[in-house]
């Protein structure tokens, strides 16, 4: 299991830097889409959705996930900071703020398969968005903010293995312990002030730090939200599209709750 991780890594890291900084606009809009569809499709697998309804739902999330990537690259083209998607970006960080604690409090199981839809694409839309409109900003920034996960997740890990004791939330994910996320937020904390040498503003500089822990505490809820998820339909992974990794929600479950809050916040700066 653990050589098939490295080997998953060893090939995928390479192939997504380069589409990050060399792949033309409409490419990644392209790479963007098909992700969204894949994760649709895991999306449906966790709903427990019948096949119709699994096709249905797949393609709709071409045609809504289309439209909408294509409105934020026209948008995009006059303004990198275009706020004309921005109540998508708002709609997430309420979602992920005040309706996902709530359904980990108290392990709410979804049973329409429609409101399961709108779920999916709250949960895949603006996150698709945020990689193109950040990317759009500066393909280094949202580069930044994906390691802000990556260091969160593996500082969790590693803490948690050495010192947790204190489970975080035993019911949905046994492995989780306090002591791990608050590695995570001490790690996330030292990495924002490592990343503010480079920042030149000094009120950019102020929202970055509590950005990037806000960024590492939705993205431990997002990952706490996939596993209940996934308790709930009786699966271990989403998927099995990444050996060793499970399938894309599995590698992207702490993005899709904290790189629409990213946009939002850089949009709401950067906006007269």
């Amino acid at each position: 299991m653990l050589r098939a991780r490295v080997l998953t890594v060893v090939i995928i890291l390479p192939l997504f830097l380069s589409a990050l900084f060399y792949l033309q606009d409409i490419f990644w809009l392209a790479l963007l889409l098909i992700l969204a569809v894949i994760g649709a499709r895991e999306w449906s697998r966790l709903a427990q959705l019948s096949v119709k309804n699994t096709i249905a739902f797949m393609l709709l999330t071409v045609i809504i996930g289309g439209e909408l990537l294509f409105l934020l690259r026209e948008s995009a083209q006059v303004s990198a900071y275009s706020t004309d998607i921005i109540g998508i970006y708002i709609l997430s960080v309420i979602f992920w703020i005040a309706g996902v604690p709530i359904f980990l409090k108290k392990n709410y199981t979804i049973k329409n398969p429609y409101i399961w839809m709108l779920t999916g694409w709250i949960v895949l839309l603006p996150t698709c968005l945020a990689l193109y409109q950040l990317r759009v900003i500066n393909p280094m920034l949202l580069l930044g903010f994906m390691a802000t996960l990556w260091i969160s997740d593996t500082a969790a890990y590693f803490t948690g293995r050495a010192l947790g004791k204190h489970k975080l939330a035993y019911t949905i994910s046994p492995n989780k312990t306090w002591e791990g996320a608050i590695g995570a937020i001490i790690a996330v904390l030292a990495y924002s002030l490592a990343w503010s040498f480079w920042v030149t503003e000094e009120s950019l500089l102020m929202a970055l730090v509590p950005l990037l822990i806000i960024m590492a505490i939705l993205g431990i809820i997002g990952d706490l939200y996939e596993s209940m998820l996934k308790r709930q339909a009786g699966i271990k992974d989403s998927g099995n599209i990444l050996p060793g990794h499970g399938g894309i929600l599995d590698r992207i479950d702490a993005l899709t709750s904290s790189l629409p809050l990213a946009a939002l916040a850089l949009l709401i700066y950067y906006t007269p």
